[in-house]
């Protein structure tokens, strides 16, 4: 017969583990993201790792890691290739990190410090990740999932999408507290102390959006892709040519692909000519809008000058080209002309998605203007989940992308994150995907889905002027002080000896018949918990 306490020692670790890995994969920045489980997977995953031996730990949270990001990958449609596959599994790694580390070192540290560790390298990880992986914040970043909670969100405006990881960190670590003291009183002060810090946030951001919000003149903005029945004409076009590769478009005689093209550029200068003539002053097109071989390239930017020249706007045109030589056979570039025809920056995009994207990459050097409606500055699609590239001082960021159907939403709601970051409005022209325009406290000024409106043009008023927030000043100055506070305090308890009579934290292999109550666990003098007190300690 089967050991009732023994089955419930194998099944409870086991269940925190698949309801862990469940709740993670509602909270990985994609479409079916629910605010609530990224507060709940590092309850429930943190609790695991303190139930068994901590190498067990650490490959059980790797492993839920991992399936939340092939989760994504799935709902996304990322694609399921080597690269992709490959990055999830080391980024995994990267994000269970915090865990191991918190079952191995907090046992030896006070019960203060014990609560800061977890959640200093849990933001620390999040941060280390647009240091050291081709994928910035499109994966791993808690701070898209909590999209529409504002007063929340004002925090990045300090501490960049980072302190959301640290809050959810901290909450992790209290949860637990109050699950390994089951008791009140012994976890009142950490569970006081978070919920005050944690009211403090959300009090402090919902008296900036009440009573700061953007106050300067607007400008009219528009944002237009071309017609479905010329898009759908190029990519035909585009099939019929042999191998269907950037260089064999590159080599195709141009009287097969130029008609195709030539509708696409005329679909968008008459998308530019309506917006200008209902009042709009900056038009957008996406990345990309205009397909086309190297040699016709100066032509179709020939053709926007005379059309900005014509309707009187700023007019910048997303162009993909398509060239003979490699290694990256085109480019992915956009070009901003003015009223008067000049052409104010060409920014080639610094971030070609790996894996997906050959081009050369751009210099990383974002463009800022000055004009009559304030600064303007831009970057490509993906770029904008590199937050140390949008660190700019501007009024208006401009946001040319081309996304799916699967991903549209998600990725423009990450790219929203940066205007709350910096202190400007942004404007995300996207085919194929979801256009929309934010203020600097991100809030939705204007909204469109490709997928379900026949007239492709978002039309937003943005104001002119910006304010630049500590963040743009500071930058990660907070996740830099995460990963150094996690540092000296992994430094500090490994210099520590063991507490005497601290045992393997776990609230499950203590067998019912055996269990006791470690003198360390009782009370002190004036009703607090002492040192040992940290993790609910195992009957020897």
């Amino acid at each position: 017969m089967t050991d009732r306490p023994s089955l419930r020692a194998a099944t409870g670790p086991a269940l925190l583990l698949l309801l862990g890995t469940v709740a993670q994969c509602f909270a990985v920045g994609g479409r079916f993201d629910l605010a609530p489980a990224a507060w709940i997977f590092p309850v429930l995953l943190l609790r695991f790792t303190r139930t068994g031996r901590p190498w067990w730990g650490g490959l059980g949270v790797w492993a839920a890691n991992t399936v939340a990001a092939l989760c994504w990958l799935v709902e996304s449609r990322m694609g399921l290739v080597p690269v992709t596959v490959a990055g999830a599994a080391a980024l995994s790694a990267l994000l269970a990190l915090p865990f191991l580390l918190d079952r191995l070192l907090a046992a030896r540290l006070r019960p203060a410090a014990a609560l800061l560790l977890f959640p200093a390298a849990f933001a620390g990880a999040e941060f280390l990740i647009t240091l050291v992986s081709p994928f910035g914040t499109a994966y791993g970043n808690l701070a898209v999932t909590q999209d529409g909670d504002l007063p929340l969100l004002q925090l990045l405006a300090l501490t960049g999408s980072y302190g959301v990881a640290f809050l959810v960190g901290w909450f992790a670590a209290v949860a637990n507290r109050l699950l390994e003291q089951r008791a009140w009183r012994p976890a009142r002060r950490a569970v006081t102390v978070h919920l005050a810090v944690l009211l403090a946030v959300l009090g402090a951001g919902s008296v900036r959006l009440a009573f700061l919000p953007p106050r300067a003149p607007t400008v009219r903005v528009a944002g237009v892709s071309a017609d479905r029945a010329a898009l759908d004409g190029q990519r035909a076009a585009f099939a019929r040519v042999p191998g269907g590769s950037r260089r064999d478009l590159a080599t195709a005689p141009a009287a097969e692909l130029q008609p195709a093209v030539t509708a696409v550029e005329r679909s968008l200068l008459d998308a530019t000519r309506r917006e200008a003539g209902a009042g709009a002053k900056i038009v957008v097109w996406p990345e990309g809008a205009v397909k086309t071989q190297e040699s016709y390239a100066g032509s179709v930017i020939a053709h926007a000058q005379d059309e900005a020249r014509r309707s009187g706007v700023y007019l910048e045109i997303g162009i993909e080209t398509f060239g003979a030589t490699g290694p990256a056979y085109g480019r992915d570039l956009v070009l901003l002309i003015d009223p008067a025809g000049a052409v104010r920056w060409t920014y080639d995009k610094a971030h070609p998605i790996p894996g997906s994207e050959s081009y050369t990459p751009g210099d990383g050097e974002v463009p800022v203007v000055d004009t009559p409606y304030g600064r303007l500055a831009t970057v490509i699609c993906y770029d904008a989940d590199f937050p140390e590239l949008m660190r700019v001082d501007a009024d208006i960021m401009l946001v040319p992308a081309h996304d799916w159907r699967e991903y549209g939403l998600a990725h423009t709601r990450k790219a929203a994150l940066r205007a709350v970051e910096n202190g400007y409005a942004l404007f995300r022209q996207d085919s194929e995907g979801v256009t929309a325009a934010f203020d600097r406290q991100g809030r939705v000024l204007a909204t469109t889905d490709y997928f379900t409106t026949d007239r492709q043009a978002t039309v937003a008023y943005l104001p002119t002027r910006g304010a630049p927030t500590p963040y743009t000043r500071i930058g990660d100055t907070f996740a830099w002080l995460c990963l150094a506070l996690t540092l000296g305090l992994s430094t500090a308890a490994l210099l520590r000896p063991r507490r005497p009579g601290a045992a393997e934290p776990s609230s499950f292999r203590v067998s019912s018949r055996h269990r006791t109550t470690s003198p360390s666990l009782r009370r002190g003098r004036r009703g607090r918990s002492s040192p040992a007190s940290t993790f609910t300690e195992a009957a020897p």
